[in-house]
């Protein structure tokens, strides 16, 4: 295991786990993500024991509650899902990420047809009965559709927040928690969470000025929590330019005015959407690399995950 580790929806591997027999393979996920990324593959409907191939089900909902039906006939599978998730989840705290299958009774995470009894849909904002449980056992926990991850902006997001996500579990929770050890991850990501969230950017700081007004533990919990609520929201043209100038300010001994120049342009270029942010952003590395200044050496907003993966190129 040399990846972050991350769990996925087993059809999305190939595997042929589906109602029907067949699969979802996502290419990107075995292609690109899984040269980062070590997959821990799930399919919740084929391990609570409905086999493949099985009736096709969804959801319906009753005055008790949510129900997983058979879309033909009455057999319920809400007690077998339920118990292979009691089961499966505590298993899961090790994850850094989750890729789900949209759509899915049991992994959809969002927009989920609901049913009533007689088995009408009546509205469509459900979320499928693993996917549940699991956001809600894991609230840190980043997770996205696959489907949605062919959104340029949605996929940077959900990748950058695992790889934040993965620092955290790293260096950061459990037995790692210390003062210096939360205030050296504010340090790390102080830029990316200005540009995700000048709001909670400016309340995280304050919350660590004083680390006696309460247990370490319960600071560090609120702590990630408002970091990682930051961290969903999409950065704006107009955040990522923000930051760029707090970075040229750190960097004007590094920066001639020619290269100020070129600088500022490109810069601008990319508020107008004329170019990817890359651009700016390796302007900003070439003149650190000339001469480096520590602080922002230590600066993810700079490199937030592998180049390799060519996120920055079509944000």
């Amino acid at each position: 295991m040399s990846g972050i580790p991350v769990g996925i929806s087993s059809c999305l591997l190939g595997k042929e786990v589906r109602h029907d027999g067949g699969h979802k393979h996502s290419r990107y996920c075995t292609q690109e993500l899984s040269k980062h990324f070590d997959f821990y593959p799930v399919c919740p409907e084929l391990e609570a024991g409905l086999g493949v191939p099985r009736p096709a089900i969804h959801l319906r909902e009753y005055p008790d509650g949510m129900r997983l039906k058979e879309v033909r006939g009455s057999a319920d599978h809400t007690d077998d899902m339920q118990n292979f998730t009691d089961r499966v989840l505590p298993d899961l705290a090790h994850l850094r990420g989750y890729i789900l299958m949209a759509k899915s009774p049991s992994c959809g995470m969002e927009r989920i047809k609901i049913h009533n009894p007689d088995g009408q849909v009546v509205r469509r904002d459900g979320r499928g009965l693993f996917a549940e449980a699991l956001m809600r056992t894991y609230p840190l926990l980043p997770v996205e559709e696959e489907g949605r991850l062919n959104d340029d902006e949605l996929r940077e997001n959900f990748i950058e927040r695992v790889f934040a996500y993965d620092d955290w579990m790293q260096n950061v929770a459990g037995e790692n928690l210390t003062a210096k050890a939360l205030i050296e991850f504010h340090t790390r990501h102080k830029f990316q969470l200005l540009a995700h969230s000048e709001k909670i950017y400016r309340q995280l700081g304050p919350m660590l000025g004083d680390l006696k007004a309460d247990a370490l533990t319960a600071i560090a919990d609120r702590y990630i929590s408002a970091f990682m609520e930051a961290m969903t929201q999409k950065v704006s043209r107009g955040s990522h330019i923000n930051v760029m100038q707090h970075l040229m300010g750190y960097l004007r001994d590094a920066i001639g005015n020619e290269d100020r120049k070129v600088l500022m342009e490109q810069i601008e270029a990319y508020g107008r959407g004329e170019v990817p942010l890359v651009v700016p952003m390796t302007l900003l590395r070439m003149a650190q690399r000339r001469e480096p200044v520590d602080y922002l050496t230590l600066q993810h907003y700079l490199s937030p995950y592998p180049d390799a993966l060519g996120l920055r190129n079509k944000v």
